[in-house]
């Protein structure tokens, strides 16, 4: 029964962040065909912080109203909007509409409107609901939200997302010289499979987490209670989420099983922090959210592709798996402690700093041409991910003990997070233009 519920909560996170992670990755093939081009990603960063609006209703229900937003409505209508969305992307996706005289991709903003939608939400119930499961399987669920990006990549690369190659070609000089004039240019190879394939990966994927969404929400909590209660490891685990206001939301009879557990048998204290280190967990969130979902994800293209298109391709693979691995690791080893924490955050942050610098050097970054340079800008980006995902695992870990409205505030904090490093990359990108780039097969920097 453990070994079922686990995979459930692994198969549940997958729809946290496929769809979004999703565009991402096909991206490149994306450009292409919509006539916004290159700049379809300064487009798609305004859609996704205007669909916090979502998380942003939600935490002000749960406010203004304790006890009254049934999450599970509320997982159950935005999991299927996603299901829909990503099938209409399929058929629409490069539909264009004339609007002020121009040519613009109407209905791929709108569908994706609603994809980021159900993402940004999925931030402030996905989390909330899993509380009412013993803790253990919060990690397992991290792990799938971690695949909710890396799976999308690897079927990317296996597609042939932006993979591409040096091609060397002539032109006529002229009548009078009668010579050619031959140059390098970038050549992108055609992808293994379609968009339209892609996308309706993307639905299966929301499909899935649909149906185990719908076989947790079923599960018979009494026998699930009962035998985490036989093991000793797990009393304490098990215990502090008995303790704790959230109980109280679901109102299927688990309040009245709460209730007697806590009258048979004495529960152990929750861990108490004070308000300095309250403050502290919830800068963490804020800050690790905005690094990996703002800061940095805006930037990894000019800091990568100057070393190449293979230094690319496995930064983004890497990166991905990192993620997942941490978060397989936080199962095993569990370190609670904020001063470990707050090294590991300050070790993310340099690694992170580091792919920062690349990226405001390019075209021309540090060892570019060498295989020192791709290896350490490679190996910055999986640990920049791997030291910040474990981060993200033990605080929501931490905020789970507390109690039901900490881990809503947890997401709430990271949608912050998440939006603040968004709105500070976006006029840097795009309106200042402080990151160039260059085309590989062309690019001269000095020695």
């Amino acid at each position: 029964m453990a070994l079922l519920v686990h995979m459930l909560a692994c198969a549940f996170g997958l729809g946290s962040w496929v769809a979004v992670n999703g565009l991402w990755v096909e991206l490149p093939l994306i450009v292409n065909t919509l006539p916004e081009g290159w700049e379809l990603p300064s487009y798609l960063t305004v859609i996704i912080q205007l669909a916090n609006l979502g998380p942003l209703l939600v935490t002000l229900m749960h406010k203004l109203c304790p006890g009254r937003l049934k999450e599970h409505v509320v997982i159950y209508s935005i999991v299927s909007i996603g299901v829909l969305s990503c099938i209409l992307l399929a058929f629409f996706w490069d539909k264009t509409t004339i609007v002020a005289g121009a040519s613009r991709s109407t209905a791929f903003f709108i569908i994706t409107f609603f994809l980021s939608l159900v993402d940004c939400t999925s931030s402030v119930t996905f989390l909330p609901f899993m509380m009412q499961l013993p803790a253990k399987y919060i990690t397992t669920y991290f792990i799938g939200e971690g695949l909710s990006g890396f799976i999308p990549g690897v079927v990317a690369l296996a597609q042939g997302v932006g993979i591409a190659k040096c091609v060397n070609s002539s032109q006529t000089a002229g009548n009078h010289t009668g010579g050619n004039i031959w140059s390098l240019h970038t050549e992108y190879l055609p992808p293994n499979f379609s968009t339209e394939v892609f996308f309706f990966f993307l639905a299966a994927m929301m499909c899935i987490s649909l149906a185990a969404f719908v076989a947790l929400n079923r599960l018979p909590r009494t026998f699930e209670l009962s035998t985490e209660n036989l093991v000793p490891d797990t009393v304490a685990s098990v215990s502090s989420g008995l303790d704790n206001p959230g109980a109280e939301t679901d109102g299927e009879g688990v309040k009245c099983q709460v209730e007697g557990a806590a009258q048979s048998r004495p529960l152990l204290p929750v861990p108490k922090h004070s308000m300095y280190q309250l403050t502290f967990i919830y800068f963490m969130v804020v800050w690790v959210n905005a690094a990996t979902n703002g800061l940095l994800p805006s930037v990894q293209t000019y800091s990568c592709m100057p070393y190449g298109n293979l230094a690319y391709h496995l930064s983004a693979a890497l990166a991905s798996v990192a993620n997942p691995v941490a978060c397989t690791i936080a199962m095993f080893f569990q370190n609670r402690s904020l001063v470990f924490l707050g090294v590991l955050t300050a070790l993310g942050t340099l690694f992170g700093s580091y792919n920062m610098a690349m990226a405001a050097m390019s075209p021309c970054p540090l060892l570019q041409g060498s295989v020192l340079g791709e290896m350490i800008i490679v190996l910055s980006w999986l640990f920049f991910t791997g030291t910040l995902s474990y981060v993200k695992v033990m605080v929501g870990v931490i905020l789970r003990d507390r109690s039901h409205s900490a881990l809503v505030w947890c997401g709430a904090a990271a949608q912050m997070g998440s939006l603040v490093g968004s709105v500070t990359m976006f006029p840097l990108v795009n309106i200042y233009r402080l990151f160039r780039s260059g085309d590989f097969c062309n690019t001269e920097c000095p020695l």
